[in-house]
């Protein structure tokens, strides 16, 4: 008979990779679905890369995608931690939020399924709406079921309805003609970008500045530099860059 009071550890084996266009921690939305021109794929790997896995998959529109923060492992967690949507000051018990860092680095999205491909041998569930990091490992894939995961009664007095796009985004004259330059690889690109950065990634106690800033984020391959003054965003280049996950 198993004793209760004692901890138990369980081993997980990744059934699955996540290729995502986010390169790096920084950027991401804070919640799955709010950025709805990210797209990415789920690879199933190894002894998972069975056909017989996704059967009927594709009768469900939206998915469970059960993963690790795998890049915020290694700095452990605290009991309490700065929650973004109390304005990143206040602190608050980490179950109580979404934090990366936890007790067990597990993390839960819902995606939208777009269609599953196969290639070179090796299965894609082709997602979009995601917030995940490339590379992210995958622990388990669930459908989800609208009567019962969508509850109309729910309630969350932190985070009752979805954030405030907060900046007004535009691109200069360089920038514009770098999008053009993508259009072939990333047709998408200009509302990808647009959608990110409406969101306002800063960390919260960057946008009490009123002054200029200038930040950088890596999505796909490339580096999109950007400016904000106040509630008005600027992209002012788009290149081509070696990817420094932060």
């Amino acid at each position: 008979m198993t004793n209760l009071t004692e901890p138990s550890v369980f081993n997980f084996d990744a059934i699955a990779i996540v290729h995502s266009p986010y390169k790096q921690k920084f950027a991401i939305p804070r919640q799955p679905g709010l950025v709805t021109a990210a797209h990415g794929k789920i690879e199933l790997l190894a002894d998972y890369n069975n056909i017989e896995l996704v059967r009927d998959l594709e009768q469900h529109s939206h998915l469970w995608v059960i993963f690790v923060f795998h890049a915020t492992l290694e700095q452990g967690w605290k009991p309490l931690v700065k929650a973004p949507r109390l304005g990143g000051n206040k602190k608050t018990g980490v179950l109580a939020t979404r934090s990366t860092f936890r007790p067990n680095p597990i993390g839960m999205s819902v995606v939208k399924l777009e269609n599953i491909t196969k290639q070179d041998g090796k299965i894609y569930i082709n997602i979009s709406g995601l917030d995940l990091l490339d590379g992210t490992p995958v622990l388990d894939i669930k459908p989800y079921i609208p009567y019962s995961d969508s509850i109309v009664s729910a309630r969350s007095e932190m985070a009752s309805n979805a954030p405030q796009q907060d900046l007004i985004v535009s691109f200069n004259e360089q920038a514009r003609a770098e999008l053009e330059q993508q259009k072939t690889i990333h047709p998408n690109l200009e509302t990808f970008i647009r959608q990110v950065l409406a969101q306002d990634p800063r960390p919260a106690y960057k946008k009490l500045n009123d002054e200029m800033q200038e930040y950088g984020m890596n999505l796909y391959e490339l580096n999109i530099r950007w400016q904000v003054k106040e509630s008005q965003c600027s992209v002012i280049s788009i290149s081509c860059a070696k990817i420094i996950n932060q």
